[in-house]
């Protein structure tokens, strides 16, 4: 279907196509946002009423208005009461001005072995999970009986051109259900030859560090941060700049104040560890950042499935046009963290670089959790079980913030949670952030700290870095309301 040139609409929106086979609250949402990043609509732009965009397309109202809630979502459009629907004001997206001789927010590491001497990585908790561990899913919701029994199937009769040396890239069938995954559920086309299946988010971060960055090359992460990543690239002899996060995300202008820097990670949809999402304005600036600076982007979109208001924000690599987005994605959030399954979609013209660095590493991933995914996902076995992880963390989270004390002394409310598996609640000063972490150690409960998630040597003062960090999804509402019982007695609250 087709708008017609003379709709008689307030903008112009000739020439949407919607194919009615297809999801088509995704199409016209895309064909919106598209409009408006080109300049089609342009800033402060009256949109149609959800009821005569309805009816000019001939479909529900609903769709429409599932499509104009994902772009109210993602910062594209705002309501303005009693006057209709707008494109929204984007002009904070224009290049920020760079500041000259600045330095870098945080000082940079000189070598990986100092970093890893002065500031060792814990590695994961391992056993079984328990309140509040972070970065968890809800695996014990795991359909391992359906995945036993694609994996008897696959192992009964495997065809013998699967079972010799593989394509280092991963196999070919599961790399086409990711890009088809990721097409209808994040909006990023990719063609399958971009996609390369990884041991983990890990992995994948890690083969970045090893071609991307020259020793002593300014790399710039986000600070607080996901620590193992930073790690990786100081490993590849990164000098490590922390950029600040504040509520809108990563702050850029800090960014380009960091002179010489080309490549920066980021965890845009879900900030790790503050929770934040990236807003539309500085998604716009990174971008911008990295075509005018010849620059690279990771984008680490480790839980972005787990969206609690409309559907899951498009990530960086879906507006992105010239190449710059090298985005990370994971199966270990939505099945279970030993399943070691991870993927890369790069820019096409890194896609054989990788795949071949890959290849001296581990020659290519073992066949049959690869052979088994795709099965799982081309059954839709993979889509129901992302809702039900879905509706499971929702219902985690809830008990959560239900069950929290009202006033915990010296900690900050909890903040509003509408994505991911974890909160972060600020805190005081580094003291208090030690005192209640080793109270609710004593009666088992797993607390991560905030401040153990900044760079060494940050400049921010280190009661300012202080707080917790909870993981809401590992274990059911029951033992969640037991350990928020055993807390208020640690706290004595």
């Amino acid at each position: 279907m087709v708008i017609p040139s003379a709709a008689p609409l307030s903008v112009d929106l000739s020439g949407i196509r919607l194919d009615a086979q297809q999801g088509l609250a995704r199409q016209l949402y895309q064909a919106l946002r598209e409009r408006i990043l080109d300049g089609r609509l342009q800033r402060r732009t009256r949109l149609p009423a959800s009821r005569d965009l309805a009816n000019q397309l001939g479909i529900s109202r609903n769709t429409v208005t599932r499509a104009f809630d994902q772009l109210y979502a993602e910062g594209y459009i705002e309501g303005r009461i009693g006057a209709g629907t707008y494109v929204a004001e984007l002009s904070a997206a224009t290049r920020p001005t760079p500041a000259p001789q600045a330095q870098p927010s945080d000082a940079p590491q000189s070598a990986a072995l100092q970093l890893l001497q002065n500031h060792h990585l814990n590695p994961p908790l391992s056993g079984a999970p328990r309140a509040f561990r972070v970065g968890v899913p809800a695996f014990d919701l795991f359909p391992f009986e359906t995945w036993a029994r694609l994996s008897a199937r696959f192992w009964r009769k495997p065809s013998l051109a699967r079972l010799g040396y593989g394509d280092p890239a991963g196999d070919l069938q599961l790399r086409e259900l990711i890009a088809a995954y990721l097409r209808n559920s994040r909006g990023l086309h990719c063609d399958p030859a971009q996609v390369v299946v990884t041991n983990g988010a890990q992995q994948a971060i890690s083969l970045c560090a090893q071609l991307l960055v020259t020793p002593g090359a300014r790399v710039a992460v986000e600070n607080p941060g996901y620590r193992a990543a930073g790690h990786a690239l100081a490993i590849g002899g990164a000098q490590l700049c922390g950029v600040a996060v504040d509520d809108e995300g990563l702050d850029t202008a800090a960014l380009d104040r960091i002179e010489g820097c080309r490549l920066v990670y980021v965890t845009p949809s879900h900030q790790y560890p503050s929770g934040v999402t990236l807003s539309l304005a500085r998604r716009l600036q990174l971008l911008e950042w990295a075509e005018r600076t010849d620059g690279l982007i990771i984008e680490d979109d480790y839980d972005g499935e787990y969206r609690y208001s409309g559907t899951p924000l498009a990530p960086l690599a879906a507006l992105d046009r010239q190449g710059r987005v090298l985005y990370v994605g994971t199966f270990c959030k939505i099945t279970f963290p030993a399943l070691r399954l991870g993927y890369l979609v790069l820019p096409p013209a890194l896609a054989e670089a990788f795949a071949r660095r890959r290849a001296l590493d581990m020659r290519h991933s073992e066949i049959g959790t690869q052979a088994v995914m795709a099965e799982f996902i081309a059954a839709g076995h993979f889509q129901r079980h992302i809702r039900r992880m879905r509706t499971a963390a929702r219902s985690r989270r809830d008990a959560l913030l239900a069950g929290w004390p009202e006033s915990v002394p010296g900690c900050a409310p909890l903040p509003v949670v509408e994505a991911g598996l974890h909160l972060c609640v600020r805190v005081n000063s580094l003291a208090r952030e030690r005192e209640l972490i080793s109270a609710a150690a004593g009666v088992g409960v797993e607390i991560s700290a905030l401040s153990s998630y900044w760079l060494p040597d940050s400049s921010t003062p280190e009661d300012q870095r202080a707080g917790l960090v909870l993981g809401f999804a590992a274990v059911p509402e029951a033992q969640i309301g037991e350990a928020l019982q055993a807390l208020r007695r640690a706290w004595q609250i």
